[in-house]
């Protein structure tokens, strides 16, 4: 059984949805971030950096939300939650996954600290460009893929609802305010945010 290291009130809450998106038993491991319980040694065992998420399954041990999406999706496949090997629309998955932390999360931050980056020096380019180019993705609907719900939802519903509805980092817009409401619909989420409300 998978066991999933998590914290309330951080980003571990995508892997929570995703591992109630799998419909799978797992185990839930707290290591709450504000008692520095993730900075023990044996916790620093499984992930190094020393945050939250993480996941063991059985040898394999791996951090970082959208690794955990697609290692999940592909360990799952029945879940349905990746499009599968020579499916066009997996270029398209991979895509949206790794935006997630590549674009989305770096831009948040931007936003927030009102730090002032280079476009072309930033990895991410420019937060408004990012915000821009969801906008029009997810305008299109009713998921990243169409009609097909993947862990690159989870991966980029997950920030835009910390980043927008939760802490009013990134302005809304209909387009997003929409799109976490389909996400906060589904079941996986509402069982996610209970266990992530204790």
């Amino acid at each position: 059984m998978m066991q999933l290291y998590w914290s309330p009130r951080s980003r571990s809450f995508s892997s929570l949805w995703l591992m109630e998106e799998t419909g799978q038993p797992y185990e839930r491991v707290l290591t709450d971030i504000t008692t520095g319980a993730q900075k023990k040694l044996e916790y620093l065992a499984i992930n190094p950096m020393g945050k939250v998420p993480a996941l063991k399954d059985g040898e394999a041990t791996l951090a970082e939300a959208a690794a955990i999406c697609a290692y999940v999706a592909e360990r799952y496949h029945e879940a349905r939650l990746a499009p599968p090997l020579g499916d066009p629309l997996r270029a398209k998955y991979l895509y949206w996954l790794f935006f997630a932390p590549g674009c989305v999360e770096p831009a948040m931050v931007q936003i927030a600290t009102k730090i002032e980056m280079n476009s072309v020096a930033a990895g991410w380019g420019d937060s408004q460009r990012v915000f821009d180019v969801l906008d029009v993705a997810l305008t299109k609907g009713p998921w990243l893929l169409g009609d097909n719900f993947s862990a690159a939802d989870i991966a980029i519903g997950s920030g835009l609802n910390f980043a927008v509805r939760l802490f009013k980092m990134v302005p809304a817009r209909p387009s997003f305010d929409a799109y976490i409401a389909r996400c906060m619909a589904r079941p996986a989420f509402q069982r996610a945010e209970k266990i992530a409300a204790g």
